[in-house]
């Protein structure tokens, strides 16, 4: 009942209300101040997705770019917008705190969202306009450097602002919810479905709705909504002031990181103490000393003076037992971190080829009316909105059931199901890009739009399974007080994964000579680019497998060394009895 009713003294001393003073959970958080914040993420996802999905559309069409550049340029944005995250997440953690931070950053994107606007908008900001650029292949003037200087200033912007709000949003919603109140931590389970669903909303509409403006009615109009958008977002945000719970920002997690393993080299030399207890701050440490990595343990080596002189305490500057241990949870996501990037790889394949695809395929719906071709995305948020509910009201309470785990399914169980549906999707996108690229060279025709509904169908389904499962894998299993770096960990991976899609175009058109991606699609071989994702696929789930099989989950692992430090105390006092 304590629990129901008031903070721990630790939560006194890191969670607050708006005014400093320790929270009062009947007033403050919960689902009241998490949904507020959700509401900048679904301003966020219209800005952002209602720009990447249909961008390479514009830089092939009206800017006359070629599809391999028109696609690195998505995917270097949507790369930089992720990786900076990182740069959002290290600012809250370290001087400015989540609310802060999300409230600056909402509005830097609301001024990238106005610039492109303006870039979109103004007649001389593009090229002359040039009819069947893609099947011509020349006689088009591309864009100017100085009409793509205009448009990357203003994506550059957006991604700045996009980046500082993903890597907190989700970590401030979960500050609204108390993980030691048995009902809040129920409600934080369910919060991470939501705040997917939330977005997905917002993604939905931005590529029904905006993409339809953007073709139909004119660029301007579409990026002109999301900056309203994003300028209402910040004023629903900070109207909300008094309903949020906040967490002191506890210095630079980064400053905390290159410490430990600076000493930890420096010290590389220096032997390992008789018994573990002896490392600085052992007995005081908030989280229990393991045996792994323990290379890093040197940075908890006092070299300097005698440890009962205070005078001598100051010099030292070795690191503390909790900072070397939050740095080998970090150093223990890695290898996770890893596998988890090519399913953004080939998730990014959605906004960029299977969208040009589209380009080629017969759109037509009834009389005169033409299926956007970046609104094939409606799918894929469709079928993750289905997906991410099934999830909660069906999925998680059976699952729950059969293995007495609350979550239903683990974190790695659901990234593992994600990634499957990832590489299936690859193989189906193979096939239908064959079917019909010999469609229209050998007997002339088009086939129909919907024949990539099944790959966004099931990178739709991966990512409902995958995003969920990595957001919640980083955050629970990262140090507590890095939460927001945590977020942007995870966000790097998607990072990685749109760089490394840049980097597998340019690689494949050096090595093919162009033979594989072409300007015009009917004479490329764009289904093989995709059974190479396929295979690469299938290499990388098995060695996801492998390190799942190995991992060991914080919570299993804190009651264990709960149980081993308390041996260690005990073994002390009884030494100093003796």
């Amino acid at each position: 009942m304590v629990l129901a009713g008031a903070c721990s003294k630790e939560e006194n001393v890191l969670v607050v209300d708006y005014k400093g003073d320790p929270v009062d959970k009947t007033k403050t958080g919960g689902w009241l101040g998490a949904g507020l914040i959700l509401g900048t993420e679904l301003a966020e996802r219209m800005c952002v997705m209602g720009i990447a999905m249909n961008l390479v559309t514009y830089l092939v069409g009206d800017l006359h770019l070629s599809n391999s550049q028109s696609a690195t340029v998505v995917t270097n944005f949507m790369g930089t917008l992720n990786l900076l995250a990182l740069l959002g997440g290290f600012l809250a953690d370290a001087k400015f705190g989540r609310f802060l931070t999300v409230a600056i950053f909402s509005m830097i994107a609301a001024l990238g969202a106005t610039l492109l606007t303006i870039s979109t908008s103004v007649k001389s900001m593009q090229p002359p306009p040039c009819d069947n650029f893609r099947l011509m292949q020349h006689g088009c003037i591309p864009a100017s450097g100085g009409q793509l200087a205009m448009l990357y200033a203003s994506l550059y912007t957006i991604a700045l602002g996009a980046g500082g709000i993903k890597s907190n949003c989700s970590g401030f919603g979960s500050d609204q919810f108390d993980p030691k109140d048995p009902k809040e931590e129920k409600a934080m389970i369910f919060f991470f479905n939501r705040f997917y669903f939330c977005i997905s909303i917002g993604s939905l509409f931005a590529v029904t709705v905006l993409v339809y403006l953007q073709d139909n009615v004119g660029r301007g109009w579409g990026y002109g909504i999301s900056a309203v958008a994003m300028a209402l977002s910040v004023m629903v945000l900070v109207a909300g002031t008094p309903k949020y719970r906040y967490r002191v920002p506890e210095g630079s997690p980064l400053t905390v990181i290159w410490k430990v393993l600076y000493l930890a080299f420096k010290q590389r030399k220096v032997a390992y103490p008789n018994d573990p207890n002896e490392l600085e701050g052992y007995f005081t440490a908030n989280v229990a000393h393991t045996e792994k990595f323990r290379c890093l343990d040197k940075a908890a080596i006092s070299v300097v003076g005698n440890r009962s002189s205070p005078e001598k305490q100051s010099e030292k500057r070795s690191s503390t037992v909790t900072e070397v241990e939050e740095v080998k949870m970090v150093v223990k996501l890695l290898p996770i971190w890893a596998t988890c990037i090519l399913f953004w790889t080939i998730y990014s394949q959605m906004t960029t080829f299977s969208v040009e695809q589209a380009t080629y395929m017969d759109r037509r719906i009834t009389g005169s009316f033409l299926f956007p071709s970046g609104s094939l995305s409606v799918f894929l948020f469709i079928t993750i909105l289905t997906f991410t509910s099934l999830n909660e009201k069906l999925l998680v309470p059976i699952a729950g059931r059969i293995t007495h785990n609350p979550q239903g399914i683990t974190s790695l169980q659901r990234i593992a199901v994600g990634l499957f549906f990832s590489m299936l999707a690859m193989a189906v996108s193979a096939i239908v890009e064959k079917k019909r690229r010999d469609a229209s060279n050998n007997e002339n025709n088009s086939i129909s739009v919907f024949w990539l509904v099944p790959q966004f169908f099931l990178v739709g389904a991966g990512e409902a399974f995958a995003y969920v499962g990595q957001l919640e894998f980083f955050i629970r299993e990262g140090p507590a007080r890095m939460k927001s770096m945590s977020t942007g960990l995870f966000l790097a991976t998607v990072s990685m994964g749109f760089f490394f899609s840049s980097l597998l175009v340019t690689l494949v058109d050096k090595v093919t000579k162009r033979t594989w991606i072409t300007n015009n699609l009917n004479k490329g071989r764009l289904d093989y680019f995709y059974w190479m994702l396929a295979i690469l696929g299938a290499v990388n789930f098995v060695v996801f497998l492998v390190l799942a099989r190995r991992h060991e989950y914080k919570v299993e692992r804190e009651i264990q060394e709960i149980e081993l430090k308390d041996d260690k105390v005990e073994e002390a006092v009884k030494g100093m009895d003796v």
